[in-house]
C-alpha cells in the first residue's frame, strides 16, 4: 500500500511542479527542497481565513505558520512517519472517505431509485392500495366457549349499531380491541395484498370504497371493516424524491460503491485489489482538482504534523515531570494567583475519631500518595468509612473549604448523606508552591518554549526561500 501512496503523492508533486511552471500558478516558496506552487498557499490560507476565524492573519503573517508547518512536515517524511502501518492505515481510511463517494453518478442512484420502485410495485400486485378502518374484539388464545361467544355478541351489537347509522370513527375509538388504529378511528392507513392475515384480506380487498364488512372472523377475533379508498400505485416520478432520500439515509451509495469495486476487481481477474483501484482514483482526481488534490494532501500532511509534534513536543513534555519541575524553578515569579487557593482535602465522615485519623493517615506523605493511602486505610473493604476530595480549591470551588479555610460568612453546606462530619485538611497558599500546583500551566508554557526551539532548529537545518513578488499576487490574479 504504501508503494501506491508515494507513487500518488511523486505523481501530485509531479504535476504539481509541472503546473507550477506555469504563469498561471507560479512557485511561491520553497521549503526544504520542495517547491509551493501558489496554489497551494492560497487554498491554506483562504480555508484558514475564513470570515468566521476570529484571529484572521494578513498573507504575511500568514507565510511564517506556512513555512513553519511545511518544516515540520518534512522532519515526519524524514523520520519516515508515512511509512508506519498506523498512520497509511488512517490515512488511508480518511482519504477514502473522500474518494469512493466519486465513484457513484446521479445515474447509479436514479438506477437503484428505480430498483426500488420495481421491487415495490411488484409486490403491491395488480390489485393496488387500500386504505381501510376496523372495529376488532379480540378472542384469545384458549378462549372459553363463553369467552368466544361474548365476543360474537359484542361485535353483533356493534353491527347493528352501524346499520343503524352510528358514526364508524367515534364506535372504534369507543369499543375497538386494537389501541393502535382505534386512536384513529379505526384506520389502518394504506396496506397492499400480504400485509395483512388472509382472512382480513380476503375481506378487504372484495370491498369497494363506502363499502362495509358484516362481521367475520379471523385468527385475532372478530372484525368489521369500512373501506375508505382504493388505488393503483403511483408513477415512478411521484415517489422519485422520496425513494432518493430513502436511498441516502440507508447509505446506498456506500453500498453501490461497494459493488462497483467488487465488479472491478472480479474484471481484472483479480489482478488489482480495491486498494489499487482507490489509490488510481484518488491519483486521477488529484489531477484534475486542485480542491480535491489540496484537501488529500492537506490531510496527509495534517496527520504527520501531529505524530512528529506528539513525538516531538506534546507527549515528550507531558511525560517528563524532571522537565516540568525544572521550569517550573526557572520560572517561576511568573506564575502567580489573583487570591490564595487552598491544597488539600475535603473529607466527610460518619465518626469523629476518623477526622483525626484521616489527618494522622497522611500527615507525613506527598500530596500525591493521600488518594491511595486513604483508600487502603479506611476504604478497603465493601464498607466505605470516608468520602474525600482532594484538589487545590479557590474561592468559590467548595463550600466547606470557603467555610473553613476562607472565613466566608453565612455559608450553607449540604452535608452528605450517610457522612455528617465534614472537616478539611491542607494549607492555604498565597502563591504556587510546586509545579504540581500549576501543572496545566507549566506543561502549557514548557510545550510552547520547547516548539520555539524545535522551530528555530528546523529553520536552521532547512533551506527557505519566499518569492516576494508572487506573494504580493496572492487573491489578486485572474
Amino acid at each position: 500500500m504504501i508503494k501506491q501512496i508515494v507513487a500518488a503523492l511523486l505523481a501530485v508533486f509531479s504535476y504539481t511542479a509541472l503546473f507550477a511552471q506555469s504563469n498561471a500558478d507560479p512557485i511561491i516558496m520553497t521549503v526544504a527542497g520542495v517547491d509551493v506552487p501558489r496554489s497551494e498557499f492560497e487554498y491554506s490560507y483562504n480555508k484558514n481565513n475564513t470570515d468566521g476565524v476570529i484571529d484572521k492573519k494578513t498573507v504575511e503573517e500568514y507565510v511564517e505558520l506556512f513555512v513553519n508547518y511545511k518544516l515540520k512536515v518534512q522532519a515526519a517524511l524524514d523520520a519516515r512517519l508515512d511509512t508506519t502501518t498506523a498512520f497509511r492505515q488512517e490515512f488511508a481510511q480518511y482519504r477514502d472517505q473522500q474518494i469512493r463517494p466519486t465513484f457513484v453518478t446521479d445515474d447509479d442512484m436514479l438506477a437503484e431509485a428505480h430498483k426500488v420502485y420495481d421491487q415495490t410495485l411488484e409486490s403491491i400486485g395488480p390489485d393496488g392500495l387500500v386504505m381501510a378502518g376496523h372495529i376488532l374484539m379480540l378472542i384469545p388464545q384458549k378462549a372459553t366457549d363463553a369467552q368466544q361467544q361474548e365476543a360474537k355478541r359484542r361485535i353483533d351489537s356493534v353491527y347493528t349499531a352501524l346499520q343503524a347509522g352510528a358514526d364508524f370513527e367515534t364506535l372504534a375509538k369507543q369499543v375497538s380491541q386494537d389501541p393502535g388504529s382505534a386512536r384513529r378511528g379505526g384506520m389502518l392507513g394504506w396496506f397492499a395484498r400480504k400485509q395483512m392475515v388472509k382472512e382480513f384480506e380476503d375481506v378487504a380487498f372484495a370491498l369497494q370504497p363506502g363499502e362495509m364488512s358484516k362481521p367475520f372472523l379471523s385468527p385475532y377475533g372478530w372484525h368489521i371493516i369500512l373501506m375508505k379508498e382504493r388505488k393503483q400505485f403511483e408513477p415512478f416520478e411521484f415517489h422519485k424524491d422520496n425513494i432518493l432520500r430513502y436511498l441516502e439515509q440507508r447509505n446506498a451509495r456506500e453500498a453501490i460503491t461497494e459493488q462497483k469495486l467488487n465488479a472491478m476487481v472480479e474484471a481484472s481477474d483479480k489482478t488489482v485489489t480495491k486498494e489499487d483501484l482507490l489509490d488510481q482514483r484518488a491519483d486521477s482526481l488529484s489531477a484534475v482538482d486542485p480542491e480535491m488534490r489540496y484537501l488529500i494532501k492537506e490531510y496527509h500532511d495534517g496527520l504527520l504534523l501531529y505524530e512528529i509534534s506528539n513525538n516531538t513536543i506534546w507527549e515528550k513534555a507531558a511525560n517528563d515531570e524532571q522537565a516540568l519541575e525544572n521550569f517550573f524553578k526557572k520560572h517561576k515569579k511568573q506564575y502567580k494567583w489573583d487570591e490564595p487557593r487552598f491544597k488539600g482535602m475535603v473529607y466527610h465522615v460518619k465518626d469523629q475519631a476518623d477526622v483525626k485519623a484521616v489527618v494522622k493517615c497522611v500527615k507525613k506523605l506527598k500530596f500525591d500518595e493521600w488518594n491511595e493511602a486513604l483508600r487502603n486505610t479506611f476504604n478497603k473493604d465493601s464498607v466505605i468509612r470516608i468520602r474525600a476530595e482532594k484538589g487545590i480549591f479557590k474561592k468559590g470551588d467548595n463550600k466547606v473549604v470557603d467555610r473553613e479555610k476562607f472565613k466566608v460568612a453565612n455559608v450553607q453546606v449540604d452535608s452528605v448523606k450517610g457522612y455528617p462530619i465534614d472537616a478539611v485538611y491542607g494549607k492555604l497558599l498565597k502563591k504556587p508552591q510546586d509545579y504540581t500546583d500549576v501543572r496545566a500551566l507549566v506543561l502549557t508554557d514548557l510545550q510552547d518554549e520547547m516548539e520555539r526551539q524545535w522551530v528555530a532548529d528546523l529553520r536552521r537545518k532547512y533551506a527557505v526561500t519566499v518569492n516576494e513578488e508572487i506573494l504580493k499576487t496572492i487573491n489578486k490574479h485572474e
